[in-house]
């Protein structure tokens, strides 16, 4: 089942179909040839890495236990250990930032993280990474790595897609911005 997205994050894909295609957002659709597809292919694969990433963050979080009963020692651990509520799935759902990022919309749910692994200092990152070890370890039957090894690569990961899903959504430059940034790099 693909995600429902908003109109506004499918408007930068609209504004390059138009302005590179010449294809206006009520254009009919019999009238594609092989050329007009294998363009449009790729101006959206070129705006799919937020809608990826988003994916990818919720695949993490999904990969800890779930914040039910079972996973309560879990997530009361991990809170301790790291020294912040932010990565606590009440603060996480809040204001729907889980469903909004299921449809398409991470940019809420990737800010929150980031403000989250930036407050732990490295003895609680590196405790909130053994937690996290553990359960991955459980969980995922890997009982030849190292827990430690395993959360920080965990919260690694976190962070950077986290850093994708925000840098995916920054606005793409018009046209005149395009050419300025190929003439500079041209000229060096």
């Amino acid at each position: 089942m693909l995600p429902e997205f908003p109109s506004h994050a499918s408007a930068p894909l609209a504004d390059q179909l138009a302005q590179r295609l010449g294809l206006p957002p009520q254009f009919e659709t019999g009238r594609f040839d092989v050329e007009r597809v294998a363009g449009i292919a790729v101006l959206a694969a070129a705006h799919s890495d937020g809608y990826a990433a988003t994916g990818h963050l919720l695949g993490l979080l999904a990969a800890l236990p779930a914040p039910t009963g079972t996973g309560e020692r879990f997530w009361s651990n991990l809170w301790r250990s790291s020294g912040t509520a932010y990565l606590l799935p009440t603060n996480i759902k809040d204001k729907d930032q889980v469903l909004r990022s299921l449809a398409g919309e991470g940019t809420g749910l990737a800010g929150k993280i980031l403000s989250a692994v930036d407050e732990m200092t490295p003895p609680q990152r590196v405790a909130a990474a053994e937690v996290i070890g553990q359960a991955l370890a459980e969980s995922d039957h890997l009982p030849d790595l190292k827990t430690q090894v395993i959360g920080e690569l965990w919260l690694r990961d976190l962070e950077l897609t986290a850093w994708r899903v925000l840098h995916a959504d920054h606005k793409s430059p018009d046209a005149a911005g395009r050419n300025a940034f190929i003439e500079a790099w041209t000229s060096v």
